[in-house]
C-alpha cells in the first residue's frame, strides 16, 4: 500500500530535483506568493470581522435609515440630542399601553431602539441601561373593578406608591406559603419580591394609579397566570391542578382575543356572585406593606423626607416599620421609596450618594433640577408628571420654584440604608488651606462658610 510520509523518505521527487539556484529562487517565489496569500487572508478576515461587529453594535442606538417608512425618524434619531435628557423624562407624553381595565406608560430602556418614541425618550432609556440604574419606572392606570391580572417578573423586585384610589393586594411567595392579601389606600407603599405571584385589584369607585418601581435597568421579564395556563398542555394542566372533570373542565377555558394584563371582562357581574376582600394577618402583611403617610417626618431645612427603607438601628421603629425594613434588607436588590416635599421657593441642598442611584417622579408643584457629572453638567425646568433620574456619585439638587410646595415620589436602587453626603457637609469639611489653594482665594475668606451645616 503507497504511503505519502513514506515516499517523502524515498526518492526525491521531481519537483525537488533542480538545481541550487532554480531552487533558491523557486523557493523566495514561493515564500513571497505565501506571504501574499496570507497577508491577503488576514485583510479579508480583519474586514470581514469589523464589519460584523458594526452590524451589531454600531446599530446598538442607531435607527436604520429605511425602517418600514421611517426615514424621517431615523434622521432625527441622528441629530443630537440635548443632554438634559439622559436626566429628565416627561411620563405624561409618553406612549400608552391601553388594555381592556386600564393602562400603563413607562420610562425605560428598550433593547429595539425602535421602539422609542422620539430622540428624548431613547436618550433616558439609554441613560439608565449605560449607568446600570436598576430601576424602571411605570405608570398603572386601573379602572374601578379592573385587575393587574396575576403574575410574575423574573428579574425585578417590584416597589408600588398608591398615587391614586384603592386597592385589595394579594402575594404568593414560595414553596406552600397562602397568599397574603391586604388593602391599600392613597400614600401607601406595597412590597412584591422577585418572581412572588402577585396581583392588584381596584375596589374602589374612581381610577387606581399606581407609580412602580422595578429593581432593574434591563427590559422587564414577565408571566401573567392566563398566558402560563393557556401555554401549558391540556392533560398537564389537568394533572396538575386535578380539577373535577380532569381534561374535560380544562377543555372549558377558552383563551381570549386579546391581552388581559389590565382585566376587565363586559360580564364581570355574572361571573362573580360574591366578592369578598380578606385581610391577612398583620405579621404577614407588614412584609409587603408600608403605612407612608403614617410614618415619621424627617425635616431638613426647606422641606420634610418620609421613607420606606432599611434602617441599620431600629431603635424607635415600631413592630410593623421593623418587619418592613427587615424584609426590604432580605431580598436581594430591593430598592428603598421615599417622599420628598420642598417648601415653595425653597431648595433641596446639593448633594450626591454614596451607594444608590435615584429616580423620581414630581407629583405636584414645579422646580428646577441640576446634575453634575464627570462629562458636564444639565440644568433644567421640571414639572407635574416629569421623571427625573440621578446616576449614582452625580452631585444634584432640587429646589421649587413655585408658592406651591415640590412634591416628588422618589426611588434609591438599594435595600441597605442610604449613604449621602451634602455640598453644605463636605465643602466646609475641606480644610480652609486646601480650599485657599484651590479657589486662589484667601484662607480666612473660608472662615464665613459655617461647619456641620444641615
Amino acid at each position: 500500500m503507497e504511503n505519502p510520509a513514506f515516499e517523502m523518505h524515498g526518492a526525491t521527487p521531481p519537483a525537488f530535483s533542480r538545481s541550487k539556484e532554480e531552487f533558491q529562487s523557486k523557493g523566495k517565489s514561493s515564500t513571497m506568493k505565501f506571504f501574499l496569500l496570507c497577508l491577503l487572508a488576514s485583510i479579508i478576515t480583519t474586514s470581514l470581522g469589523i464589519l460584523i461587529l458594526s452590524l451589531i453594535f454600531g446599530n446598538c442606538w442607531e435607527f436604520p435609515k429605511d425602517s418600514g417608512g421611517n426615514e424621517e425618524l431615523g434622521k432625527e434619531m441622528e441629530e443630537k440630542t440635548d443632554p438634559k435628557f439622559r436626566f429628565l423624562y416627561h411620563l405624561r407624553e409618553s406612549k400608552i399601553y391601553k388594555y381592556q381595565g386600564g393602562e400603563i406608560q413607562w420610562a425605560r430602556f428598550r433593547r429595539d431602539p425602535r421602539e422609542y418614541e422620539n430622540p428624548e425618550v431613547r436618550e433616558f432609556g439609554k441613560s439608565l441601561n449605560f449607568h446600570k440604574s436598576q430601576i424602571t419606572l411605570g405608570m398603572l392606570r386601573i379602572r374601578s373593578r379592573g385587575l393587574r391580572a396575576p403574575h410574575w417578573h423574573f428579574n425585578a423586585n417590584e416597589h408600588g406608591f398608591l398615587l391614586q384610589g384603592s386597592a385589595w393586594i394579594g402575594i404568593l411567595g414560595p414553596d406552600h406559603s397562602q397568599a397574603v392579601t391586604y388593602n391599600v389606600t392613597e400614600g401607601q407603599v406595597v412590597f412584591f419580591p422577585k418572581n412572588s405571584v402577585h396581583w392588584v385589584k381596584n375596589v374602589g369607585k374612581e381610577d387606581l394609579i399606581f407609580l412602580l418601581f422595578f429593581s432593574t435597568h434591563e427590559e422587564l421579564l414577565t408571566l401573567d397566570v392566563d398566558d402560563v395556563f393557556f401555554s401549558t398542555p391540556e392533560d398537564v394542566a389537568a394533572r396538575a391542578l386535578k380539577p373535577k372533570g380532569g381534561v374535560g373542565f380544562i377543555r372549558t377555558f377558552q383563551k381570549p382575543g386579546e391581552d388581559q394584563s389590565i382585566n376587565l371582562p363586559k360580564n364581570l357581574d355574572q361571573l362573580i356572585h360574591n366578592s369578598t376582600f380578606p385581610q391577612s394577618p398583620d405579621s404577614q402583611v407588614w412584609k409587603f406593606f408600608y403605612d407612608l403617610p403614617g410614618s415619621p417626618e424627617f425635616p431638613f431645612p426647606g422641606g420634610i423626607f418620609r421613607w420606606a427603607r432599611f434602617r441599620k438601628n431600629g431603635t424607635g421603629l415600631t413592630e410593623n416599620q421593623r418587619i418592613f425594613s427587615q424584609s426590604l434588607h432580605e431580598h436581594e436588590n430591593s430598592l428603598t421609596l421615599a417622599t420628598l416635599r420642598i417648601f415653595g421657593n425653597h431648595l433641596g441642598i446639593p448633594h450626591f450618594h454614596f451607594n444608590a442611584n435615584e429616580m423620581g417622579v414630581v407629583i405636584s408643584g414645579c422646580g428646577q433640577v441640576g446634575v453634575v457629572l464627570p462629562e458636564g453638567s444639565s440644568l433644567f425646568s421640571v414639572g407635574i408628571g416629569d421623571v427625573v433620574f440621578f446616576p449614582l456619585g452625580s452631585q444634584h439638587f432640587i429646589q421649587s420654584f413655585c408658592q406651591e410646595d415640590l412634591l416628588l415620589v422618589l426611588a434609591y436602587n438599594t435595600g441597605n440604608q442610604l449613604e449621602t453626603l451634602r455640598m453644605n457637609q463636605y465643602f466646609p469639611g475641606i480644610s480652609h488651606q486646601i480650599l485657599a489653594q484651590l479657589f486662589h482665594k484667601n484662607q480666612e475668606e473660608f472662615q464665613k462658610i459655617p461647619k456641620n451645616s444641615r
